[in-house]
């Protein structure tokens, strides 16, 4: 996706300049060729609050009628840095509970680009084990992309690439994932989307023998946590998040949240080479939700932002009594 210009290991080069105590990220053309190679979705810390953005497996997972929302400022303090929101509805069928149906919106606007995504998601579960149910997931949807040349600073006003706006480029996606899952335990192997997406029409570079065409590699994601009950009272989950993408490092996500009186959530993580984070959350209702998170910045990023931030909300339309009784840590 665009958003990887500003991702590491992301853009060819990427200069950053100071302009009324602004800090602005100018996306140059290296000799007039712009090339991004190891695309990336966007980027989650609280990724367990979406789950089924990543893995379409996690549809239904719940038992219930579940409402996701999940807003993220990254790098606060750069100018058109992302700014990502999504929104996920997911529920066990009426008609068969192995089934699982939901809605994922994706939504994100970095510098002179917005990408939208919507995907529907279906899954299937199997109960293989008394405890244990393991789930296919299917995703199907589409990704538009709308970029406005205008908003850039670019030193040649009359550089053909520049001279025509994207507007609602369509991009089918197709995905699908694998989860298992206890009451205490979870796994889950998942590739978002298997289309190779290429965000820019040679036609909008007419008149030259240059391509541009920022390509979004396959992205493998790799997920489990278990919950281990200390007392009544407290609850520890450790979780890992791994994903793997042509092109670019490996990321590894690993983080301990605790649950308290079924009330309160606080965590902590650690993006190896990237960024530690904390959380806190709030049990408001049986079935409402909200979270803050914070990610600091363990690279040079961090001189020129104040960090990442995260809001999370959750509703759960409760169809069984003992998800009240014991709210699911995951």
């Amino acid at each position: 996706m665009i958003s990887d210009c500003f991702k590491e290991h992301s853009v060819n080069k990427i200069f950053i300049m100071r302009q009324s105590h602004l800090i602005i990220l100018l996306v140059l053309l290296a000799g007039g060729l712009l090339t991004v190679q190891g695309q990336q979705d966007p980027q989650y810390t609280q990724y367990m609050y979406n789950t089924q953005v990543v893995n379409p497996g996690y549809a239904g997972s719940r038992d219930a009628l579940s409402f996701g929302l999940l807003l993220r400022s990254q790098w606060v303090g750069l100018e058109g840095s992302p700014q990502t929101g999504t929104f996920t509805i997911d529920s066990p069928l009426g008609f068969n509970e192995n089934m699982g149906l939901g809605l994922s919106i994706v939504a994100e606007e970095i510098g002179p680009a917005v990408e939208t995504n919507f995907t529907i998601d279906y899954s299937y579960r199997i109960q293989i084990s008394d405890a244990g149910k393991l789930a296919f997931g299917l995703k199907a949807g589409m990704h538009l992309l709308d970029v406005d040349f205008t908003k850039l600073n670019i030193a040649d006003a009359n550089d053909p690439r520049f001279q025509n706006n994207i507007d609602n480029k369509f991009q089918p996606q197709i995905g699908a994932g694998v989860y298992y899952s206890t009451n205490k335990f979870y796994a889950g192997l998942s590739v978002p989307n298997f289309l190779n997406t290429k965000h820019f029409d040679e036609g909008s570079l007419a008149n030259t023998t240059i391509e541009s065409v920022p390509q979004e590699n396959l992205h493998y994601f790799f997920i489990t946590g278990y919950v281990f009950d200390i007392n009544e009272n407290l609850k520890l989950k450790p979780a890992f998040l791994g994903k793997v993408v042509g092109g670019s490092p490996l990321q590894a996500d690993v983080s301990l949240n605790a649950l308290i009186n079924n009330k309160f959530t606080l965590g902590a993580a650690y993006r190896f080479s990237a960024a530690v984070s904390a959380m806190a959350g709030f049990q408001v209702s049986d079935g409402l939700f909200i979270g803050l998170g914070y990610d600091y910045q363990t690279t040079s990023l961090e001189t020129y932002s104040d960090g990442s931030y995260e809001l999370i909300f959750r509703f759960d339309v409760f169809k069984k009594p003992e998800r009240v009784l014991t709210p699911r840590f995951f």
